[in-house]
């Protein structure tokens, strides 16, 4: 069993570059960044004396439980991808985690996130679920992140119901490819909540293949500037946008005709007319 630690940090010559007059402890000091991507790691030691720790690499390793990080309030980046966690537990200290990955693990829900509010970017696609599972969100999780997060990809993890994303407010960016998504309604609804939306995938989902899908979501989301891979140009939206306004003008002005022909005064009106 490989554990991440000090000692392995000594080891590694691509990380101890002693620096002239310092003794290893203070080195560890001035470590901001650790790269220890596919190494067999199975468990994070203890690390503490790396205070000034930001961006840490630890994806494509045997890592079952994230553990042992509440020394690294500094920490800005954790790559943590294509390991085998299954819970995301103990990262309330990161206060300043700004970008954090997790794509490719067992994780079922994704929760445990309520005191980084500094994130903007999560990435969950991929879980390495049991049949008929789907990725979960903590409406607690969701609330915190609601005016923080940018950036949130969650391909392929047989989701069929984004509605509880739709206080994510400040999305700018949001993949959900290769999922079961199949309603456009619904779609509609939580986008028209995402003011700032500029890049949207949602390729491989059932609702990719309804009617006017593309020009539907284009008209919903007037920030969008490509979805699913293909660029949108202003000419393209303009054009949709007024077809939709005049769509829903004479929709209403047909409303507006049924309801005084259905009147009692103008119907019995009408009959006496045809009467005479």
């Amino acid at each position: 069993m490989v554990h991440l630690t000090v000692d392995l940090i000594a080891k590694s010559r691509k990380h101890f570059k002693k620096k002239r007059g310092l003794s290893f402890p203070e080195y560890l000091k001035t470590l901001t960044h650790l790269h220890f991507s596919n190494k067999n790691i199975e468990d994070i030691g203890d690390l503490s004396m790396c205070t000034n720790l930001t961006v840490l690499y630890l994806y494509d390793n045997n890592i079952t439980y994230i553990g042992n990080l509440s020394f690294a309030s500094n920490l800005t980046h954790l790559y943590m991808q294509n390991n085998s966690i299954t819970h995301i537990d103990n990262l309330h200290n990161l206060q300043n985690l700004s970008k954090l990955y997790l794509g490719g693990n067992r994780i079922a829900v994704v929760e445990g996130l309520e005191q980084l509010h500094q994130l903007k970017e999560l990435h969950v696609e991929n879980q390495r679920l049991t049949p008929g599972e789907k990725l979960l969100f903590d409406p607690r999780t969701l609330d915190s992140l609601a005016e923080s997060l940018c950036v949130l990809n969650i391909n392929n993890n047989n989701i069929d119901d984004i509605r509880d994303l739709a206080v994510l407010k400040e999305l700018q960016h949001f993949s959900a490819a290769d999922n079961k998504l199949c309603s456009i309604e619904e779609l509609e609804d939580v986008f028209s909540h995402w003011p700032q939306l500029f890049l949207m995938d949602l390729s491989g989902n059932p609702v990719c293949k309804k009617p006017k899908y593309r020009d539907r979501l284009i008209t919903v989301c007037t920030s969008l500037e490509a979805l699913d891979g293909r660029e949108i140009n202003d000419l393209t939206r303009e054009f949709l946008i007024n077809w939709k306004a005049s769509r829903e003008a004479k929709k209403k002005k047909n409303n507006k005709h049924d309801v005084w022909s259905t009147h009692p005064l103008f119907s019995n009106k009408a009959e006496k007319f045809q009467f005479l």
